[in-house]
């Protein structure tokens, strides 16, 4: 019996060790299919497009394609304060975070609001830190230090003066973020990922829908590059993006998870390379770099924690 007990405990290590693992895979998918925001987005505004109604567009084609992950609220015990809270979320967090990143370009350029935005992984574990709800790790800040050298490598710290207005704005798009990651975490347990993702999106979509309405940019686009372009919004850069993301995260918690998705701007220059035609740097590479190694000790450190208890 004591053997049987011993080689099942080993076996839920190494499954412990494995759930971290395809964690981490997940959000690395999440992190990319987020990345393919910026460019799809600009395609779309760029043929003429209102910013509102590509997004108004994106929620609601997301929704419609998790329908049947609706069903599942008969199935599943889900209170109506979840529900309520993923709708507040989704509707409030989200659309805030957007609404706030993509007015700050209009004092600063796209260059300082991504190095910006991307301290978020820094305000998240100074945040889990003062909660005490997870530990700041030598091996965590090392990873973080990595990842924000990437950032800062990739992007470029702003070394120009800058409209104060512009960094509020980035800054507090940032701090959000930083707060929506753990409330999110918070809210979605014990609730299937593809379900939370529904109705997290039902909220960002009632939202955009109610400000296209309001400042009278809800129409329906023509052309099928355009539709194209929203379908891939709808389905990579929100479906698949948002229920990787609740699915990894709540295997690693927001710490590991924002370090980890640190490569989205990575993705979105490797992107641009290939749809818009940008030159690739040795920045992009070096900065994506930095980043790999980051993602490579939270990794390292995950599976030798679940070796050693082993």
């Amino acid at each position: 019996m004591a053997v049987d007990v011993g080689e099942s405990y080993i076996a839920a290590m190494k499954s412990m060790g494995a759930s971290v693992g395809w964690a981490t895979t997940l959000i690395v998918v999440s992190a990319v299919s987020f990345g393919s925001i910026s460019v799809l987005t600009l395609l779309t505004t760029g043929a003429g497009l209102p910013l509102l109604t590509v997004m108004a567009w994106r929620y609601v084609i997301g929704a419609l394609l998790l329908v049947p992950s609706a069903s599942s609220l008969a199935t599943h015990s889900v209170s109506k304060r979840q529900i309520s809270q993923l709708l507040l979320i989704g509707g409030f967090g989200q659309a805030l975070i957007t609404y706030l990143s993509l007015y700050s370009l209009r004092y600063i350029p796209v260059g300082p609001l991504a190095f910006l935005f991307y301290t978020y992984p820094a305000w998240v574990a100074a945040i889990a830190a003062m909660r005490r709800t997870e530990r700041l790790t030598p091996v965590r800040v090392s990873a973080l230090t990595l990842a924000l050298i990437g950032v800062t490598v990739m992007v470029g710290a702003p070394v120009e003066k800058l409209n104060p207005i512009g960094v509020a704005l980035a800054l507090g798009s940032s701090l959000l973020y930083a707060i929506y990651l753990p409330a999110l975490e918070y809210v979605q347990q014990g609730i299937p990922a593809m379900l939370a993702t529904f109705v997290l999106i039902v909220g960002a979509a009632v939202t955009f829908v109610i400000a296209a309405l309001l400042t009278r940019e809800a129409f329906v686009p023509q052309g099928i590059a355009v539709w194209t372009n929203i379908a891939l919004l709808a389905a990579v850069s929100t479906v698949i993006a948002f229920s990787a993301l609740i699915k990894g995260l709540s295997v690693l918690g927001p710490v590991r998870t924002a370090i980890i998705a640190t490569v989205e701007p990575f993705f979105t220059t490797i992107l641009g390379v290939l749809v818009l035609g940008i030159q690739l740097g040795v920045a992009t590479i070096a900065g994506g770099l930095f980043i790999a190694m980051a993602i490579l000790v939270i990794e390292w450190s995950s599976t030798s924690r679940a070796t050693a208890t082993a």
